[in-house]
């Protein structure tokens, strides 16, 4: 705020940023006892809320002052309250954004998923499982903008003083504040929003009638049914007494009733037919809402006995409140304004009229509002109710539920708990710099990585210090993953389990990067991600599209028996135990749940029951083929790889040839060429050219495979249904170097036929998803080229390192015998690169192409079903020159692309920034008597002509990666990059894709929006983060923090200019290419975004270094911490440091989510590569050790990659 008309201080009026001003207000007059005593936080911040619209400073200083409000030394509010929550004030006035509770319960609770807006009073859409099970209707963002203040949470209060009466709806619309007028309505209630990790509040202080409410929300932790919890608080701010009475709750709930999201929105009013409100008890406190009936129209009928409740009562510290009534009858609440604006019906009568008549609740869609009837508040008084939203799968339950969550205390407890369960699972990233912003927004970030990609979960054996690959008892389990789908990525269908040891699915390439850390942060799990990831490698060189958490198996009948016998009470309970864990997979949320269900007496606590079976269980990795085969989900193999070697160097040879993994078995084929090389219009009909379309099919043949392996008693697929066998049965296995070997010769062999780009030949593209188009355009991709450079690289290093055979099927070793004679061929044709580079394929490398793609194609062919089973041992000696020619052969085809360029509007292809994709022209062609399915003609290619695309900042990202060692061309690049089509000066960050003007339509959706907007030249968070992190892992340093701290990362961005909280990032940010200047910046599609992955990578070479363990000369493990950390950190102008007790500036992060590790930099300079001086290094048991120079020994080194023996690290510059 800027005066004391609590005007906003987010007004546009053209000026920076200014923080709300708190300099203002005289207090009400008058005192009183509370009526509920609350958290002292809360209470105070709805009095700051209060006082922030009256005139007399000192008493609002003093509010700020109790709050514990975060206040600059100018007396204004900061953007973060003690909390670390982001403060939005005027939340309502303000563009929209839409955000999400993070749905994590704890280990042993069952979570509600809930998204909300910056409308009305928050909360959007709320359920259980999918957004198929809401309790709020799942809305995409567009509609929930609009619907949220009126279907969603709704507060109606009549309030009565010895001078008169009121009737208020806090947040409603018809009184938010308009910020084009010059005072900005000043005159209207003041509303302030929190987003927090685990939590989101609203407040609103309406000095008119003196009231202040407050309406917090979190997902309730560590209980046997979920909830989303919501407590509202009206405080008397008034000089007077109030009475009031008032409706708080939903306006709209929907029932229990099977799989609803689209029938609500195809056939809401057909639905409503089957609605109904039942009751746990003969009162109107414990309603029900369920279905008579899933609604169907088939011979099986299926009745619905799981239903939602809604519990409400008022807050008490000592006894235990009553349930209030629920008014379930919407039509008693809003009489017939159907458009739900005005609460016609209770302007017509009164809460307790309404309490006494008939409701009704059949066949249409129900309210839940708690009912408060005449509660008086001397001045500063305040109430709370607490209410519980949830799903329980009979109505006996909820008298329970009642009764839990009535006891004195509860609620209080379960929000603090929702607080602290966040703090320790983000604890393990604690950073303490001299910026408090960077240091949020470390944990935040990863948070939201670890529900993109999962929170690794040790499991088992978890009392050792043995890792995954040394311990078969020790299992890694990923809990609270999930797929985004909220309310701005709707195309997506998320699944949260409402189970212990939540989680869901998540895509291939989302949660191979988000895992890339685990190991930085836990390295117990050693190879565990490297081996789940290698194993869904294909036969054909594919993946899955989507990873689903690993599964437990229990093979040994009498072992499971014997552990079900000793875990259970009785006889009955043990027998049934023991089908449980033979009975197929399972995951611990299952396992729990058919305890639960088949009410089996288990007598350990829950942590040491599921050690004990999961210690003696085998697991197995789980995917889903989904649609078609995208270019890029090998693209990060080498990132894990990394991860895992910066770890555990000296555990190389065993993590390529110590272990043998499966080959995953997708029901997809991809076509050969004669099958997908189609003969159709162009767009314009004027002319015929030829598509690559339906590059793959449903295999029928491949699905009868599987179903050899379904479960009779179950009728659903075992798991080894979904894993590639011989001829005999018997599972096929590789080693992982094998695998990637497998991997390397298939994407060589994938080279488009100008031997540049890896080509999209599976019919979808790479990671840039949005160019739906390119394979049909019969394009390829330079990203994953880099990739392969990077790939065969590393193939090559470990064969001559070690020396070992690699041992591939021989169906792969007669391909890679072909590749070689057509390089023989090529090399005698003497063809070499002429100085200007045609568009059309030179026949040399076309004829080559043509045989490489035939030898691909009768291999997967030869492989389709089956392996042979029949082996090649590939000495090293003969793999090495092999690949050398390879990568000879990849680097001419680089620099072939470089030359060729870019084209696109203003761009001649002359920047020598690397470009991205290609596309390829069928000039002439053969038919081949075949057709497609719609009766198209099938050709085969006799000659092509490249296409050329606008520069893609990709492009530059992923060869940065092949030459991150070589500083001058890693600047040169960044240069050209900076000076390219490529950066957004207005905004100083750089887009996805330069301009796309003037492109053809064909290359996919991105060219349907417009400029600026999603994949359309926009910010993509995600790209410019791995482009940051090439400049740090190219040691740009100056550069890479100059990015950082100008606005190019978070928590750095103008927050007025981002529309939302400065520690959450966005998938994408509208560039200045965007036809609206005010939404340049502003941040869409929130959170779960693979930026997090990129972030805490940064983090990890900023604060760790690129190589914390590896070996000497002598092949001896050695540990050296080498951060990249700017003065800034430890102490600017706005931020003073902490220092030591020698006067050094110290910074201080967690190793290995465990070891505290702090920095002394005693002149308080940028620390960029540099060795530290010494060591101290505090061990558990308090012994020092002391080391002198850059690095420890190997007993040491060792001795801290366990974590558990070592307390701190001291280091020394």
């Amino acid at each position: 705020m800027s005066g004391s008309n609590g005007s906003s201080y987010q007004k546009d009026s053209g000026a920076a940023y200014q923080p709300i001003d708190v300099n203002g207000g005289e207090p009400p007059s008058g005192n009183g006892k509370k009526k509920v005593l609350l958290a002292v936080v809360l209470v105070a911040i709805a009095g700051v809320v209060a006082f922030l619209c009256v005139p007399k400073k000192s008493a609002l200083s003093d509010a700020v002052k109790t709050a514990g409000l975060n206040v600059t030394s100018s007396g204004k509010l900061k953007l973060f309250d003690p909390q670390n929550r982001y403060v939005l004030e005027d939340f309502d006035a303000r563009p929209t954004f839409s955000d999400f509770l993070p749905g994590v319960a704890g280990y042993y609770g069952k979570p509600v998923w809930s998204f909300y807006v910056n409308r009305g009073q928050g909360i959007a859409s709320f359920g259980t499982g999918t957004k198929d099970y809401p309790i709020l209707e799942f809305n995409a963002a567009n509609k929930a903008y609009q619907l949220t203040p009126y279907i969603g949470f709704r507060t109606f209060i009549r309030g009565t003083r010895k001078l008169g009466s009121f009737e208020t709806e806090p947040f409603t619309p018809r009184l938010s504040r308009n910020l084009l007028e010059d005072d900005d309505e000043s005159d209207k209630p003041k509303r302030i929003m929190y987003v927090g990790t685990n939590e989101m509040e609203v407040q609103e202080y309406d000095v008119k009638n003196g009231l202040a409410v407050a309406v917090k929300y979190f997902v309730l932790p560590e209980e046997d049914f979920s909830s989303l919890v919501r407590r509202t608080t009206f405080t008397n701010t008034g000089s007077t007494e109030l009475t009031l009475s008032a409706l708080d709750g939903l306006a709209k709930i929907e029932p229990s009733g099977g799989e609803l999201d689209g029938m609500l929105k195809n056939m809401g009013r057909t639905l409503e037919g089957w609605m109904g409100v039942y009751h746990a008890d003969d009162t109107l406190t414990m309603p029900y809402y369920k279905m008579s009936t899933e609604p169907g129209d088939s011979a099986s009928v299926m009745v619905e006995e799981a239903g939602h409740y809604c519990l409400s009562f008022i807050e008490k510290e000592d006894t235990t409140p009553e349930l209030l009534p629920i008014v379930y009858d919407w039509t008693k609440v809003f009489g017939e304004s159907t458009s739900l604006e005005h609460a016609s019906g209770l302007a017509a009568s009164s809460v307790e009229e309404i309490l006494k008549s008939a409701q009704h609740g059949d066949a249409t869609t129900s309210s839940a509002f708690a009912a408060v009837d005449k509660v008086t508040l001397a001045p500063g008084e305040n109430i709370t109710i607490a209410s519980f939203y949830g799903k329980v799968m009979k109505i006996d339950d909820v008298p329970k539920i009642a009764a839990a969550v009535t006891k004195p205390g509860f609620v209080a407890k379960k929000f603090d708990r929702a607080r602290t369960l966040i703090n320790e699972l983000t604890e393990g990233v604690e950073t303490n710099t001299a910026n408090p912003l960077f240091n949020g927004a470390v944990k935040q970030m990863f948070l939201d990585n670890s529900l993109r990609g999962g929170m690794p979960t040790l499991l088992g054996n978890v009392d050792s210090d043995l890792t995954y690959d040394e311990d078969p008892g020790l299992k890694v389990f990923h809990t609270f993953s999930r797929i985004h789908g909220d309310l701005e990525r709707d195309y997506n269908a998320f699944a949260i389990d409402p189970t212990y040891y939540s989680q869901g699915p998540g895509n291939y390439r989302d949660v191979a990067q988000n895992r890339r850390n685990d190991v930085s942060f836990a390295p117990r799990i050693g190879s565990f991600d490297v081996q789940e990831f290698l194993s869904f490698i294909q036969a054909d060189g594919y993946e899955p599209l989507t990873v689903e958490a690993v599964v437990y198996l229990m093979h040994d009948k009498d072992r499971a028996q014997n552990l079900a016998d000793e875990m259970t009470a009785d006889a009955k309970s043990a027998k049934m135990l023991g089908e449980v864990l033979t009975g197929g997979p399972f995951r611990p949320g299952q396992l729990f749940q058919l305890i639960e269900q088949l009410n089996i007496n288990i007598t350990a606590k829950n942590e040491d029951f599921l050690n004990a079976v999961v210690a003696v269980a085998d697991d197995s990795p789980m995917g889903v083929y989904g649609t078609g085969y995208w270019g890029d989900h090998w693209d990060y193999y080498m990132d894990l790889i990394e991860a895992y070697l910066q770890i555990y160097p000296d555990g190389e040879e065993t993590l390529m040839w110590g272990h043998e993994l499966r080959y995953f078995f997708s029901t997809a084929t991809v076509k050969p060429r004669s099958k997908k090389y189609v003969l159709t219009l162009t767009f314009d009909g004027k002319s015929k050219h030829v598509l690559q379309l339906d590059s793959t099919y449903y295999d029928q043949d491949k699905a009868a495979e599987q179903q050899a392996f379904v479960d009779q008693s179950t009728g659903l697929l075992g798991n080894d249904a979904y894993w590639q066998r011989t001829a005999t049965g018997k599972p096929f296995t590789s080693t992982p170097i094998a695998k990637l070997f497998l991997l390397g010769a298939m994407k060589f062999a994938m080279r488009d036929s100008y031997g540049m780009g890896i080509e999209y030949e599976g019919g979808r593209p790479g990671w840039n998803d949005a160019m739906n188009g390119l394979p049909g355009m019969v394009g390829s991709g330079m990203p994953e080229t880099y990739e392969l450079l990077v790939l065969l690289k590393y193939i090559r290093k470990v064969a001559n390192t070690y020396g070992h055979d690699i041992v591939v099927p021989s169906e792969l070793s007669n391909m890679v015998k072909t590749v070689e004679k057509a390089l023989d061929e090529l090399e005698a044709t003497g063809f070499e690169d002429p100085e200007d580079l045609p568009l059309d394929v030179p026949p040399e490398l076309f004829n080559y192409w043509d045989t490489v793609a035939s030898a691909r194609e009768n291999y997967r062919n030869d492989v389709q079903y089956y392996f042979s089973g029949n082996l090649t041992s590939l000495p090293a000696d003969e793999v090495v020159p092999m690949v050398d020619r390879w990568i000879d052969q990849v680097e001419m085809g680089i620099a072939r692309a470089i030359k060729i360029g870019s084209h696109g509007y203003k761009d001649d292809g002359t920047s020598g920034i690397s470009p991205a994709y290609f596309s390829f022209d069928v000039t002439k062609w053969k038919l081949n008597e075949g057709r497609n399915d719609v009766g198209l003609p099938l050709v085969n290619a006799l000659a092509m002509r490249v296409g050329r695309f606008p520069l893609f900042l990709e492009g530059p990202v992923r060869y940065m990666k092949t030459v991150q060692d070589d500083l001058n061309t890693t600047k040169d690049v960044y240069e050209k990059v900076l000076n390219s089509g490529l950066r957004d000066d207005g905004l100083k960050m750089y887009t996805i894709s330069a301009s796309l003007k003037g492109q053809s339509f064909d290359m996919g959706r991105m060219m349907a929006f417009s400029p600026g907007w999603l994949e359309n030249e926009s910010i993509w968070l995600h790209m410019s983060y791995k482009y940051y992190l090439q400049l740090i892992r190219g040691k740009l340093y100056e550069h890479f923090f100059s990015e950082m701290k100008g606005g190019g990362m978070l928590p750095f961005m103008d927050p007025d200019v981002y529309g939302r909280s400065l520690m959450e990032c966005s998938s994408f940010l509208a560039s200045s290419a965007f036809s609206d200047p005010a939404r340049h910046g502003r941040g869409f599609a929130a959170r779960l975004s693979g930026s997090t992955a990129e972030f805490m990578t940064i983090w990890f070479l900023m604060f760790v270094g690129p190589e914390p363990f590896y070996l000497n000369k002598h092949g001896e493990l050695e540990m050296q911490l080498v951060p990249a950390l700017p003065s800034w950190l430890f102490e600017d102008e706005e931020y003073e440091g902490t220092r030591d007790d020698d006067g050094s500036l110290t910074v201080s992060f967690k190793l290995f989510s465990s070891i505290l590790v702090t920095y002394h930099n005693p002149d308080g300079g940028d620390l960029f590569g540099v060795n530290p001086e010494g060591y101290k290094v505090t061990m558990k048991d308090g012994n020092k050790v002391h080391v002198k120079g850059p690095s420890m020994p190997k007993e040491l080194a060792a001795d801290i990659r366990k974590v558990s023996l070592v307390d701190s690290i001291d280091v020394y510059f």
